[in-house]
């Protein structure tokens, strides 16, 4: 299978809608679906723009969406970095964020997958701001086909 184009999702244009504030010497962001200030490391600025892009060009419910929730995984606790609930409150879409420096590889998507297990969300996405991917889930198949944009809501 050859790669897959990328979604332009062009999320560098919700950068002016983040809420930043400078504490001592470390640059924050108001989190979008927490409302609390967190630090801005770059995972987090891309985790940021996604969710606003989510919210404004998706039409996702932010109440549907959360951020770092706890999941187990081979009895080891790990965190989600956005986790999207359809309207029956099942989880619909699971998205692994990296910094903008790293290359969105085969582990990355293989990380998702691995996080996906105990939810078994029928879309995975992995982004790293600059590229995005996303994917459908075939269970019973045992596959995935990556798609050309995120899926409606």
């Amino acid at each position: 299978m050859s790669k897959p184009q990328p979604l332009d999702l062009r999320l560098e244009r919700f950068s002016s809608r983040l809420n930043l504030r400078m504490e001592g010497n470390r640059r924050m962001v108001m989190g979008e679906i927490r409302r609390k200030w967190l630090v801005l490391q770059p995972e987090e600025f891309v985790r940021q723009l996604l969710i606003h892009f989510l919210i404004q060009d998706m039409r996702y419910n932010r109440n549907r969406i959360t951020v770092e929730r706890g999941v187990t995984i081979g009895g080891e606790p790990r965190r989600t970095d956005i986790l999207v609930f359809d309207q029956h409150m099942r989880p619909f879409l699971l998205i692994e964020c990296k910094a903008p420096q790293v290359p969105l590889s085969t582990d990355v998507f293989r990380q998702a997958t691995h996080y996906n297990g105990p939810l078994r969300v029928p879309y995975l996405m992995v982004s790293n701001g600059r590229e995005s991917y996303v994917a459908a889930i075939d269970y019973e198949a045992e596959a995935y086909k990556f798609l050309p944009m995120v899926p409606e809501w």
